[in-house]
């Protein structure tokens, strides 16, 4: 995707990478324009975005640890070709609804979960391919690379797909983000299989037990999995209502809600883009703690739109929201790829950060004998232990 400031990240990397960006572009058109055709075309109302919104994200609650054990024992690769290809497919199918004024929310809703269920198994599969194909003093460059293409997503898809609802109609946006989809699996299609350790055939259910559990003892993943549940869902409460309250209660328009969510992705790539320097100047354990502070400052901007409306404050908010957790996100990242032995991954909603866990066996802790996780120039020195009161290595 970019040069590396060291030894550049391998060609397969780079396809990936291009593939990550028309894949999350395509996914953040999509999720505008639907709440937006919801609202202007099926005339919803909170409750009715709310109800779309928890059939889009669903499948990340049911199907986030089932398809990480697919991960486990399947082609990654192939993983993520038929996903993104389910996602192309629903997509279409939404188009084909729409042209011929077939569509209903109850539709809209069942097309958004069927796509979610692709961009699940697609974003459990991704980051669990990386360590294969990236060297593991390579990781926090190649990770900071994803996260800037997923910022610059974040951005422009939103933008862009309530641009094109506001100018012309719903129907092109979904043009677009089919068109976007089958690049992302064109891109993939020409990537060769790479070995990734065959796992031991073991039970589904001594799996899950034993992942919970290895959850529950570490002493990094659980903090750093509780807070990703609260924030997760304080954030998908936020967009369940957000387009909604921002046409009924804030007069935005299409364009001007399509922007605001773009703010958050501009966010996301401020964010990214300043991680190494912010990285030589603070602790490890501050740089993980920038990410819920950021959420929290960003929550109570939105907040004070109650009493004064105003899409300014509002794009202030979302902007908050990406810049603060993309720390977070690189960060924790790399911890939990360094800190344990990547064979699956249990993946979280990728419109926010997206903490993912090694399961049972398969992530026993991997210390090395001069553990360091390098970040861009920034080199940082792993912890034995985390003060989690403070925030701080020790």
């Amino acid at each position: 995707m970019s040069k590396s400031p060291g030894n550049p990240l391998p060609p397969a990397f780079k396809r990936i990478g291009w593939s990550n960006l028309f894949a999350q572009f395509s996914e953040q058109m999509a999720l505008a324009a639907a709440p937006l055709a919801a609202v202007l075309l099926l005339a919803a109302g909170p409750a009715e975005t709310g109800w779309l919104q928890m059939a889009q994200t669903l499948p990340f609650l049911l199907l986030a640890i089932p398809a990480g054990l697919v991960a486990d024992r399947a082609s990654r690769l192939r993983l993520m070709v038929s996903s993104e290809m389910l996602r192309a497919l629903s997509l279409v199918a939404t188009l084909l609804l729409m042209v011929s004024g077939l569509l209903t929310l109850p539709l809209l809703a069942a097309m958004g979960f069927v796509g979610a269920i692709g961009t699940v198994c697609y974003n459990v599969a991704a980051p669990a391919l990386i360590p294969v194909i990236v060297p593991r003093a390579q990781l926090a460059d190649a990770n900071r690379w994803l996260e800037l293409a997923r910022s610059l997503a974040y951005s422009g898809g939103p933008a862009i797909g309530g641009a094109i609802v506001a100018w012309t109609d719903a129907s092109l946006a979904y043009v677009a983000a089919t068109c976007l989809s089958l690049l992302s699996v064109v891109l993939l299609a020409g990537l060769g299989e790479h070995h990734q350790p065959a796992a031991a055939k073991r039970k589904l259910l001594q799996d899950l037990t034993e992942g919970a559990r290895f959850l529950a003892g570490h002493t990094l993943l659980r903090p750093i999995l509780v807070t990703a549940i609260v924030f997760n869902t304080a954030w998908f409460v936020l967009q369940a209502v957000y387009v909604a309250y921002a046409i009924q209660t804030l007069g935005m328009t299409a364009t001007g809600v399509g922007i605001t969510l773009g703010i958050y992705g501009a966010g996301m790539m401020i964010g990214a883009f300043a991680a190494p320097a912010i990285a030589r100047r603070v602790p490890f354990g501050v740089m993980i703690a920038l990410g819920p502070l950021g959420g929290l400052a960003a929550a109570a901007v939105m907040l004070s739109t109650i009493w004064m409306p105003s899409g300014v404050l509002a794009g202030l908010s979302f902007f908050l929201f990406g810049a603060g957790p993309v720390l977070w996100s690189i960060a924790t990242l790399t911890l939990r790829q360094a800190v344990t032995r990547m064979r699956c991954w249990v993946g979280f909603p990728p419109s926010s950060p997206q903490p993912r866990s090694a399961r049972g066996r398969s992530a026993q802790r991997w210390v090395p004998s001069s553990p360091r996780v390098s970040a861009s120039r920034h080199a940082w020195p792993l912890p034995r232990r985390v003060s989690w009161s403070s925030f701080s290595l020790s």
